[in-house]
């Protein structure tokens, strides 16, 4: 069974979500400090951390440098929405997702599954240099988009939009969140810039070539998304 571990001082918040990833089917231990976190992580192996940031004691970032310094476990940071610099730093001390508080906790689960997958031994997530949705494929190494075959010039956020989708296939992401990723969440450009650059895209991929690529998603925001899903 996946066992994930919650770091989060607000235990109401570690219940919700305990209970949640327990009806998911996942196996869940709690930790209420950072020092309780590190040591729950040395004493027992774990698939997943969900590490809050604003911790008492060592804070999540402290946290997640020391957890780096021995292992490599998938770790999602839970932070302030205004805490730019606090994502920034996480990611680049080794975070490998991040959400902010309050989140839903459908999208919360959708990025556990995502990260999950990715660290599956032989998946195809852990070599994802060229990701292929119906006549689609984006190669993130010599980014480059074809559809049908055709090289389609890609600006450097559009490309950066459409990669974000792909990799995150099957998954609502909200317009916040696409803006948080793609253009930085100090961008006061207000989320409409999301729906300027879809618009750009199906100009590119989808109108030309007579296909459909990206759901929109009423009151939400956009996604990539398999015929059955």
């Amino acid at each position: 069974m996946t066992k994930i571990l919650i770091v989060e001082d607000e235990e109401k918040l570690a219940r919700f979500v305990e209970l949640e990833l327990q009806y998911e089917g996942y196996e869940v231990e709690k930790a209420y400090d950072g020092r309780a976190g590190i040591d729950m992580v040395k004493a027992s192996p774990f698939d997943l951390v969900l590490l809050d940031i604003m911790l008492p004691g060592l804070n999540g970032i402290e946290v997640l440098r020391r957890i780096r310094q021995t292992s490599d476990i998938p770790v999602i940071l839970l932070t302030a929405r205004d805490a730019v610099v606090d994502k920034v730093t996480g990611l680049d001390s080794g975070a490998d997702d991040y959400i902010t508080k309050p989140f839903a906790i459908e999208e919360l689960l959708a990025r556990i599954r995502a990260l999950l997958r990715k660290k599956e031994p032989g998946s195809q997530a852990q070599a994802k240099d060229v990701m292929v949705y119906k006549e689609l494929s984006l190669d993130t190494k010599k980014r480059e988009v074809h559809v049908k075959g055709t090289v389609v010039p890609l600006t450097k956020k559009e490309f950066d939009l459409l990669e974000l989708l792909m990799d995150n296939r099957n998954i609502v992401l909200s317009r916040e969140t696409i803006l948080d990723k793609i253009w930085g969440y100090d961008f006061s450009g207000g989320t409409n810039a999301v729906d300027v650059y879809i618009r750009y895209l199906r100009a590119k991929l989808e109108e030309p070539f007579g296909t459909k690529i990206f759901s929109t998603v009423r009151g939400v925001g956009y996604a990539i998304k398999d015929e059955d899903q």
